[in-house]
C-alpha cells in the first residue's frame, strides 16, 4: 500500500476534475507532478508540487491554483487539512484511518509489504569482475556489497534480475599470474627464488604451486614456457576463481553467470560459466560485422589527446567506431597496430552479448578509476542495441580501512593489500555489508574496524539490528505480562484497535512505515541502495525513541498490563515496524535477528 502513489493518483483526478470545469486547459504535461513527505512533518503527511509546476502552462497564478486543488481535495473523506504554502505547494493532512490501513497491511504482507511490480524489462548487473590474479581486496568488496544490494533493490522492486562477473582471463596480466606461480610451483620443488619485480609476490600463491607440484611432480620444468604457459595460465585463474568464489560466499553473495572474456574470441575459457556465460564463436569479430554493416566502422586518423601524449599514442590510420555520434567525446579505435582488438573492442562485444541475451537495461558497477570509461561504453550499447538498451555505470569510491582512527598495515598474505576475508574473518558479514552501504557509492567510505563492531548508537548496523531484535523482545514481554492472549500477528490484524494510537512517537512510527513503499521504490529507480541504509536507521531510530520514553511514561509503555487495549495497538504497531526493517535488511543482505548478544 503506497499511499504516496495512492494520493498521486486522487491529484490528477482532482486535476482532470478542474480541467472538465474550464478552469484548466486540456493536455496538461503532468509528469512533474509528485506526492512527497513534506519538508517538515509539522506541515502534514503529504506535499504535492501540482500546481506550481503546472502554472506557468495553464496561465495561472500557482497560489489560486492550488487554493482551487486544495478545494477539490477536501472533498476527500480522507484528507482532514489541504492548505497551501509558500508559492503553491499543497500541504495534506491525512486521516489517522489512512495509517491504520497501513498498518494492517503491513501485518498482512509481512516481509512482502513494499515490494512492487516496477515497469521495465530485465536487468543485467555486472559487479565485482576482480581480474583473477589474486585474493580480493576491501576495495573489491564495496563494488561486490553495492552490486548485490543493487540486485537485491531491484528484485524487491519487481524486476527481472541476472548477477553477472565478468572474468578477466584474457590479456598480459594472467600471463604474468601463470609465470608467478610457475615460480611458486619451482619453491614447492625446492629450489630457492627470488620474485622478480613485475610478478605477484604474495603467498597465496604458495598453495597453487604445492597444488601443481603434487599433480605434475618435475614434470613442467622439462617443457619450454610455450608448453607450460597455457597449463599453468588456466589452472591458476581456475584456483584464483574458486578463492574469489569463497570470499563472495563468505559475504552473502552469488552470481548466476560467471562470463569469461577469453571466449569472446572464441578461446577456452574458465569452468562453470553459467547459463550463457560465454559460449560460442568469436564474438568481437562478429561484432565488428555488425557495425560495419551498420556503417558505425571507418578508417581514419585522431587527433592527439589534449595535455601530455601518452607513450602508446600513435599517429596513424586506425580502424574506428564513430562514437561521437551516440554521445562519445571522440571516436574510438577497434585495433591495435598489431591487427588485435583493443580492450575497447572486447567490451563492446561482451555488452552486445548482455543485450542479445536479453537485458535492455544493462548496469556495470565499476571502481571510481573507470570514469573515463563511462561515455564511451554508454555510446556502444546504444549502438549495439540500436537504442533499445540503456547502460548505467556505477562507480564505487575508495575504501580507507581504519582501526581506532590509524591506518590500518597491509596483509602479509597478499603482499600488497588488506584482503576482503581478512575483514570478513574479523568484523563479520552483516558489519561489512551494512557500513559499506551507509554511505553513498560516489564518495570516499572510512571504514573503522573498531567502530563496526562497537553496541552503540554511533553503529548503524547494531542499531538497525537491535530495532529488529526489540521487535521480538517486547512480544516475549507481552507473552510473560499476559499469557491468556495470543498476540501473533494474525490476532492483532484481526482484533487491534490502532485508534489508541494518538502520541507523536506513535504517529512518526506510522508515518515511517506509510514511507517504506516509496523509498522501496526509489531506491530501486535512482539505483542506490544507500537510501534503504539511511532509511532503516531513522526507522530504528523511532522504535527506540518511543521505547525510551516508555521507562520514563508508564502510560506510553508498549507492555501495560492494566492496559490491554493500547497493548495490542502498540505490538501491532511494532510488529508492522519490525517487519518493515527485516524487510530492508534483507535488501541490504543483512541478518535481522531475534535477539542481540
Amino acid at each position: 500500500m503506497n499511499i504516496f502513489a495512492l494520493f498521486e493518483t486522487r491529484v490528477r483526478e482532482a486535476l482532470e476534475s478542474l480541467t472538465r470545469s474550464g478552469l484548466l486547459p486540456e493536455g496538461l504535461d503532468l509528469s512533474r507532478v509528485v506526492v512527497e513527505p513534506p519538508r517538515d512533518p509539522s506541515h502534514g503527511d503529504l506535499a504535492t508540487n501540482a500546481a506550481l509546476v503546472l502554472a506557468k502552462e495553464a496561465r495561472q497564478n500557482p497560489k489560486a491554483l492550488g487554493e482551487a486543488l486544495a478545494g477539490e481535495l477536501r472533498a476527500d473523506p480522507r484528507i482532514v487539512e489541504a492548505s497551501v504554502a509558500g508559492p503553491g505547494f499543497i500541504n495534506l493532512r491525512l486521516s489517522p484511518d489512512v495509517y491504520h490501513a497501513v498498518i494492517r497491511a503491513a501485518l498482512r504482507e509481512g516481509e512482502a509489504f513494499g515490494r512492487g511490480k516496477m515497469p521495465g524489462g530485465p536487468v543485467n548487473i555486472e559487479y565485482v569482475s576482480a581480474n583473477p590474479t589474486g585474493p580480493m581486496h576491501v576495495g573489491h568488496g564495496r563494488g561486490a556489497v553495492f552490486g548485490d544490494a543493487l540486485a537485491n533493490l531491484l528484485a524487491a522492486a519487481g524486476r527481472p534480475v541476472t548477477r553477472e562477473y565478468y572474468i578477466n582471463d584474457a590479456g598480459a596480466q594472467v600471463d604474468v599470474l601463470a609465470r608467478s606461480a610457475f615460480l611458486r610451483y619451482r619453491e614447492a620443488l625446492g629450489e630457492t627464488i627470488t620474485i622478480p619485480e613485475g610478478l605477484y609476490p604474495g603467498d597465496y600463491l604458495k598453495p597453487v604451486g604445492a597444488k601443481l607440484a603434487d599433480i605434475h611432480g618435475r614434470a613442467l620444468l622439462d617443457k619450454t614456457e610455450q608448453e607450460w604457459l597455457p597449463l599453468v595460465r588456466r589452472f591458476a585463474i581456475d584456483a584464483m576463481m574458486d578463492t574469489i568464489r569463497e570470499d563472495l560466499a563468505a559475504i552473502g553473495i552469488r552470481h548466476d553467470v560467471f562470463f569469461s572474456e577469453a571466449t569472446l574470441q572464441g578461446e577456452n575459457g574458465g569452468q562453470g560459466c553459467g547459463q550463457g556465460g560465454g559460449q560460442g564463436g568469436n564474438r568481437v569479430a562478429e561484432l565488428l560485422a555488425a557495425l560495419r554493416e551498420k556503417g558505425l566502422v571507418y578508417e581514419g586518423r585522431l587527433p592527439p589527446p589534449k595535455g601530455q601524449l601518452p607513450e602508446d599514442w600513435e599517429d596513424r590510420e586506425q580502424t574506428l567506431f564513430r562514437s561521437t555520434q551516440f554521445g562519445d567525446d571522440v571516436d574510438r579505435p577497434l585495433l591495435k597496430s598489431d591487427g588485435s582488438y583493443t580492450y575497447f573492442a572486447s567490451d563492446i562485444a561482451y555488452h552486445r552479448d548482455k543485450w542479445l541475451r536479453g537485458a535492455n537495461e544493462l548496469i556495470d558497477v565499476l571502481g571510481a578509476d573507470h570514469g573515463g570509461y563511462v561515455k564511451r561504453m554508454q555510446a556502444a550499447v546504444k549502438a549495439v542495441s540500436d537504442g533499445q538498451a540503456r547502460l548505467d555505470v556505477k562507480l564505487c569510491q575508495l575504501v580507507r580501512l581504519l582501526r581506532a582512527g590509524e591506518p590500518v598495515k597491509m596483509s602479509k598474505r597478499a603482499g600488497e593489500f588488506v584482503t576482503l576475508r581478512d575483514v570478513i574473518d574479523e568484523v563479520g558479514r552483516d558489519a561489512i555489508r551494512f557500513m559499506m552501504l551507509y554511505r553513498k557509492n560516489d564518495a570516499t567510505l572510512d571504514f573503522d574496524l573498531a567502530k563496526v563492531v562497537e553496541q552503540s548508537k554511533d553503529n548503524p548496523v547494531f542499531y538497525v539490528q537491535y530495532g529488529h531484535a526489540r521487535r521480538f523482545s517486547v512480544l516475549r514481554q507481552a507473552r510473560e505480562a499476559l499469557p491468556a492472549e495470543d498476540f501473533s500477528r494474525e490476532a492483532l490484524l484481526a482484533d487491534a484497535d490502532l485508534s489508541s494510537l494518538t502520541d507523536p512517537g506513535e504517529i512518526e512510527m506510522m508515518r515511517l512505515i506509510a514511507q517504506y513503499p516509496r523509498v522501496l521504490e526509489s531506491a530501486a529507480a535512482a539505483h542506490e541502495p544507500h537510501r534503504i541504509a539511511f532509511y532503516l536507521y531513522e526507522t530504528a531510530s523511532s522504535l527506540h525513541s518511543f521505547w525510551n520514553k516508555g521507562k520514563d511514561l508508564p502510560q506510553l509503555r508498549i507492555v501495560n498490563p492494566t492496559d490491554r487495549k493500547s497493548t495490542r495497538a502498540r505490538l501491532a504497531l511494532v510488529e508492522a515496524l519490525g517487519g518493515v526493517l527485516a524487510s530492508g535488511l534483507a535488501v541490504l543482505g543483512v541478518s535481522a535477528p531475534d535477539e542481540m548478544r
